[in-house]
């Protein structure tokens, strides 16, 4: 069951199946879980109610909740979130697009398996061509399951560790410029 009532088990619109495999075809366009998730969880209880900036706000996901995050980021354009980490989850087909001379500024990390991942040459290079920043760290292992180890997790408590930020040793009363 999904965390939000979007009427199954399912982050896309509909479900459809690969006709050449019988298979689910991750690749559905997600549209309403990302309107729900950015408009009622980021923008009005995050933002509005609970006072919290875009760029305190980092998105996991895994397999179409990694597409969801990174469709969220998409849909924000040039507002910054903390970041999007995604494990196995490409840019869905139907999210806008950047334009060539300005990238989106959220930060991405595309974690996958280096064999046998959903995640396709393809879908890294659109990834890059739309976001300013992107790691891409594959994994030594079949598919693209959730980190299963130190070495798996690793780069994503680093991705965390740069992203969160800390007030520790700044003087009270400073102000950030961006």
């Amino acid at each position: 069951m999904l965390p939000f009532d979007l009427g199954g088990y399912h982050w896309g619109d509909d479900i459809i199946f690969d006709q050449s495999s019988g298979e689910i075809d991750t690749e559905t366009p997600c549209k309403e879980s990302t309107k729900l998730i950015l408009q009622d969880v980021i923008r009005s209880t995050l933002v509005e109610h609970c006072g919290y900036k875009l760029r305190e706000i980092i998105l996991f996901g895994f397999g179409q909740g990694g597409m969801v995050a990174l469709s969220i980021a998409a849909d924000l354009g040039t507002d910054e979130l903390g970041g999007v980490v995604s494990i196995g989850g490409s840019l869905p087909s139907n999210a806008p697009l950047a334009s060539i001379d300005r990238k989106w500024k959220t930060p991405v990390l595309l974690c996958k398996g280096d064999r046998q991942s959903k995640v396709t040459q393809g879908d890294i290079t659109q990834i890059k061509d739309n976001f300013g920043t992107v790691e891409v760290k594959e994994w030594r292992k079949q598919g693209d399951g959730m980190p299963s180890n130190r070495e798996e997790m690793l780069p994503i408590m680093s991705f965390f560790a740069r992203r969160l930020r800390s007030v520790r040793g700044v003087p009270k009363g400073a102000v950030e410029l961006t």
